[in-house]
């Protein structure tokens, strides 16, 4: 299959004398006229199930018929298996191709699949990298269902195996009803390149696996990074993912040689486009200075070969010209914004949860007002479930005295979406 990339980085060149910082917004896309790659590759997709006491009835009886679902679903040149975990894991199915005989002796033992027990997750995450490990080359996908709290005695042996699955496997993580925490189930998906949301019914965990399935058939590349250059003396302050979502990837930054890291992207699909924020801290020039502050790079192994399939300067010059220096691109403002829009969410909700009802008031009201300006209608409507707008320019609002669990959940588990830069008129 071929996927084609390109890159286009949007900033404003120009800084004041004695500044340091360069921002710049760099947009990466797939399809379309770019840089080519042709890549064959394996796919392996897994099913994390929980199978604790708390998913008993309507929801295993769900989930049972959603991982049905999946398995009839799969391509026949994919490779699946399913893991079920309660206090211990247990391979109901292990890695296999997805042929008729296989799919219907996995649908067998699905039918069989029963709830008890509590929720050790990292010894469900362990059992599927032990499942991932057979196919290290494959593009390598996993979705995990839960319904609950996972135990507080696997804080630590969580934390370890999520250190021994990144970079082995992606994970989306989906949590049914409203008893599980958010923040869980963004720490594994966070680590693991996937997306956390709720699926507030059991009636609705079909559909939503059917459209990760789809997503994760639709990857062609994977084992992507960003790979960025910075002049000598230069301070990368961060590098985010800020489009479909918010991703911190400061952290996840990997020294390839001096003042050379790499961040990863996980796996790409055919058409697909991400932008990425850049802060780079550079040695401040004279005026009339002009500086390369950065060259940002698409990278992806196959077979042991390293692969450069888009890249993107990021420039800096020096001018003593205020209109020109006080300037703000337009799409790295936007993207500030949207940064702005999901802390003031969180900060609500932390508000809002320890009774100071007041800085709630306003960090949900400095919520509203970006995603107004913004156009973030996604955003706005889920707001509109916890507080009541007044003035939504302004960002005039009034909590509401009585919210939905499932809607404070879904307003935190999706408010680092963000939307894309609307086109000038």
């Amino acid at each position: 299959m071929t996927t084609q990339f390109k890159a286009e980085v949007f900033q404003n060149q120009f800084l004041a004398q004695g500044a340091k910082e360069v921002h710049a917004i760099m947009t990466v896309a797939s399809d379309g006229d770019g840089v080519t790659v042709s890549q064959s590759v394996d796919k392996l997709f897994g099913v994390i199930c929980d199978t604790s006491g708390s998913m008993g009835g309507e929801k295993i009886r769900a989930a049972r018929t959603a991982m049905i679902k999946i398995v009839e679903l799969l391509p026949e040149d994919t490779s699946f298996f399913i893991v079920t975990g309660a206090n211990k894991a247990s391979l109901i199915f292990p890695v296999s191709k997805a042929t008729p005989n296989n799919k219907q002796r996995a649908i067998e033992e699905i039918k069989e699949i029963k709830a008890s027990g509590g929720t050790v997750i990292s010894r469900w995450l362990s059992e599927a990298h032990k499942q991932f490990d057979q196919m290290p080359n494959a593009l390598r996908q996993a979705l995990l269902l839960t319904d609950g709290q996972n135990d507080d005695s696997d804080e630590i042996a969580l934390a370890n195996v999520l250190s021994t699955c990144e970079g082995m496997f992606q994970c989306d993580c989906r949590g049914v009803g409203t008893d599980w925490q958010v923040k869980q189930l963004q720490q594994i998906s966070g680590k693991l390149l996937g997306t956390t949301d709720i699926i507030a019914k059991p009636e609705m965990i079909e559909a939503d696996f059917k459209a990760i399935l789809a997503k994760a058939m639709s990857k062609n590349v994977s084992d992507v990074s960003l790979r960025l250059w910075t002049p000598q003396g230069a301070q990368v302050l961060f590098c985010k993912q800020v489009s479909p979502d918010i991703v911190d990837l400061t952290t996840r930054a990997k020294p390839v040689k001096p003042q050379v890291s790499d961040y990863p992207t996980g796996a790409w699909g055919k058409s697909e486009s991400r932008d990425y924020h850049f802060c780079i801290q550079v040695n401040p020039g004279n005026i009339g200075d002009e500086m390369l502050a950065g060259r940002a790079s698409l990278i992806y192994t196959l077979d042991g070969v390293e692969t450069k399939v888009a890249e993107a300067r990021i420039l800096a010059i020096w001018t003593d010209d205020e209109a020109k220096s006080t300037k703000i691109d337009r799409t790295v403002a936007h993207y500030t914004g949207q940064a702005e829009l999901a802390d003031s969410i969180q900060q609500g909700l932390e508000a809002r949860d320890r009774g100071d009802y007041e800085v709630a008031t306003a960090k949900f009201g400095e919520a509203v007002k970006f995603a107004h300006q913004s156009g973030n209608e996604a955003t706005a409507k889920l707001l509109k479930k916890v507080v009541d707008i007044e003035d939504a320019a302004t960002g005039t609002v009034k909590l509401k005295r009585q919210v939905a669990k499932e809607d404070t959940m879904a307003l935190e588990t999706r408010s680092t979406k963000t939307t894309r830069i609307p086109k000038e008129s």
